[in-house]
């Protein structure tokens, strides 16, 4: 029968992003490529040359692979250039950045071209996207620097300043200042963050706005957001997260329409503050049109006469002006009536330093899919759904102020999956993905097939989707919780990150403490042993134990076990002796032959009898007797061969034709 293995890369793991003075923060990101911004510029004013981007070229490369590749009509004409051979005094920023300066040129890139306007409104934001003290004229060397989130880390991507052009005219990204170029430079180094300009053709605009900031957006349609939605709202703006809305239009949305009321359909507006008049207990919106005039005119719009009621102190308190700027109040009444859909972006604690805003607590956790081990497909393949990703979430403390709420503990679960837009020119497309949350009570080892067989899950997303990232709200009862993500097609190979937001702590951080503890205890320059147990009645692993460990867990091929690796080799041997330790009830610490043959299946193994055999004359002593060290031994190697078989089984139809090549390489792989 087809083997699944029993918890191979599935149980919970944080991600190490092994940070030594927070590297990959938002203080000190990681270099992108390995480039130093600082090292480079130096080394350009130095040879007094212009810096030149190697590992991002000014050729069809860099371009594209398809639409804009070598083959294409479209890249014969095109010219880089710097912008001082484009225009004279070429600048950075021209009078401060703000939505004028993104025009969209001959690329289909309309979504995140939308999220750096939204990045103009936050000040903050923007200059930690795009850093400050970049020109063209004192220090200039040809090289610039933007910063993204990417994955869990922060990352500087450098670029130089050579752009495409068309008949001395830029291609893509422009501003409405002929001599202003940072939002040109800004869409350069994002194609140089997945590979090429082409790779940013067609995405969704929440995708790059998570890029500028480490959020997570949560979607609302407006005929279905929950009946706490304003309660939701307040506290998004109070953690300093991003918001805005839209109104639907059947046309286009670059055919915008103004109706009677003021509102504009197919235009994007930011939500930018929610107030509740004490005395009448109205609650109210402030909006901005990023176009800096046309406003709503209805109630409580700039002159109407509701404001009539309100004292100056009051006016002052919600900063009510009768000016034509684009920003104004209405009922959050009107506001769900006439908006169709709200988009809720929420910052990680290390987007902004500003002790002075709430965020979320936010855990990261990263994983993948891998055919025939962990790739278990949706609750529709009850055989495989169990081998997925497990990750524990432990809910403490009930929210501060449930008020209109129903008790419990909020949360924001996010899947993304990673690098399909980058593997695009491979072929890749998005994954359908999605997630399911049961309940489960004090079960440290990963949750067997039986228990999804008998249990339904508490909660789970509204749907599997191809989206980038998939996420949604809940609020549970405190207790412990089990997530699985998953594709919904089995056996699809790819890599996710799940994060999960709450308004209070949970105990994973703790645990992941003590785990790396532990890591960093063991950890050395040399292969380190486990530790004795008296119980199984060991002195630990034999060198030979070990090697055979490190080479089945070593996915790297560094040769060594980083913390990934080291907790999933971990939560192997610990499910493993569990198992060995049900049957050495004598704490003998050896189990018999026959005994063996229930445990290899306990592990997951299905074996023959001739296989059974074979275990038994290489690793049982002359008393038909195996040790621990033995045990383990064994399940390494079978977990190797097994996993060798699954890189050669493509059709999954569990057999396989091997060449004398591919023979040697299954060896090679069988430890």
């Amino acid at each position: 029968m087809p083997y699944t293995p029993s918890g191979f890369f599935c149980d919970r793991l944080i991600r190490e992003r092994e940070r030594r003075d927070g590297e990959g923060s938002v203080n000190k990101p990681l270099r992108f490529n390995n480039q130093d911004f600082n090292t480079l510029r130096q080394e350009s004013l130095q040879r007094k040359s212009l810096f030149e981007d190697d590992s991002f070229p000014a050729t069809v490369e860099s371009l594209g692979f398809k639409e804009l590749g070598h083959k294409s009509n479209k890249v014969k004409n095109i010219v880089w250039k710097r912008p001082k051979e484009i225009c004279e005094n070429p600048q950075f920023i021209v009078g401060g950045a703000s939505r004028t300066d993104i025009c969209q040129g001959d690329l289909g890139d309309c979504w995140l071209l939308a999220a750096i306007a939204c990045l103009t409104l936050n000040e903050k934001l923007l200059y930690r996207v795009v850093p400050q003290e970049q020109s063209f004229s004192e220090g200039y060397a040809g090289i610039f620097h933007f910063q993204f989130w990417r994955y869990g880390d922060w990352v500087d991507v450098i670029i130089d300043d050579r752009i495409p052009t068309f008949n001395n005219q830029l291609v893509f990204t422009k501003s409405a200042e002929r001599n202003e170029f940072w939002s040109a430079l800004l869409e350069k180094a994002y194609a140089k963050l997945h590979g090429s300009y082409e790779a940013l053709k067609g995405g969704n605009t929440t995708e790059a706005m998570e890029d500028f900031t480490g959020g997570v957006t949560e979607f609302y349609e407006m005929k279905e957001a929950p009946k706490e939605l304003y309660k939701i709202m307040k506290k998004a703006l109070e953690r300093g997260s991003l918001m805005g809305c839209s109104i639907d239009s059947l046309v286009p949305a670059r055919f915008e329409t103004r109706t009677v009321t003021g509102l504009v359909k197919g235009h994007a507006y930011s939500v930018t503050a929610v107030e509740e008049h004490k005395d009448s207990k109205v609650r109210l919106v402030r909006l901005r049109n990023p176009w800096g005039q046309v406003e709503w005119n209805g109630p409580w719009s700039d002159n109407s006469k509701e404001w009539a009621t309100l004292s100056k102190a009051e006016k002052e308190k919600l900063q009510h002006q009768s000016a034509e700027d684009g920003e104004f109040w209405m009922s959050f009444e009107d506001f769900k009536k006439n908006y169709t859909k709200i988009e809720i972006c929420n910052l990680t604690p290390d987007a902004l330093e500003d002790d002075k805003i709430h965020k979320w607590t936010v855990s990261v956790n990263e994983g993948r899919w891998v055919r025939g081990c962990s790739a278990g497909g949706c609750r529709n393949y009850p055989d495989t759904f169990w081998t997925n990703p497990q990750y524990r979430l432990r809910l403490l403390e009930e929210d501060d102020d449930p008020e209109d709420m129903e008790a419990g503990c909020t949360f924001v679960v996010a899947l993304m999956q990673k690098n399909r837009r980058k593997e695009r020119k491979m072929g890749a497309n998005l994954f359908t993905i999605g997630f399911a949350i049961y309940e489960m009570h004090g079960n440290k080892q990963h949750m067997q097939k039986d228990f999804f067989l008998f249990n339904s899950s508490k909660v789970r997303c509204k749907s599997y989707i191809n989206l980038r990232e998939v996420t949604q709200r809940f609020r549970l009862s405190p207790g412990e919780y089990v997530i699985v993500p998953s594709t919904y097609e089995p056996h699809q190979e790819g890599e996710f990150i799940l994060r999960v937001f709450s308004e209070k702590k949970n105990t994973s951080d703790e645990e992941d403490q003590q785990f790396r503890t532990i890591f960093q205890e063991i950890a050395g320059d040399s292969v380190s042993l486990f530790p004795a147990d008296k119980d199984l009645n060991t002195e630990g692993f034999s060198l030979e134990s070990c090697r055979s460990m490190i080479a089945l867990m070593d996915m790297n091929g560094t040769g060594r076990l980083n913390l990934q690796e080291f907790r999933h080799l971990w939560n192997k041997i610990k499910q493993w002796q569990g198992i060995f330790k049900h049957y050495n009830a004598d704490q003998s610490g050896s189990i018999n032959s026959y005994e063996m043959r229930n445990a290899v299946n306990d592990a997951g193994f299905r074996l023959n009898n001739q296989l059974y055999d074979i275990i038994t004359m290489r690793y049982a002593n002359e008393n038909m007797n195996i040790d621990f060290d033995s045990f383990i031994s064994c399940l390494v190697r079978l977990e190797a061969m097994f996993r060798a078989f699954q890189a050669f089984d493509k059709d999954g139809d569990g057999t396989i034709r091997l060449s004398v090549l591919e023979v040697r390489a299954a060896e090679t792989l069988q430890v």
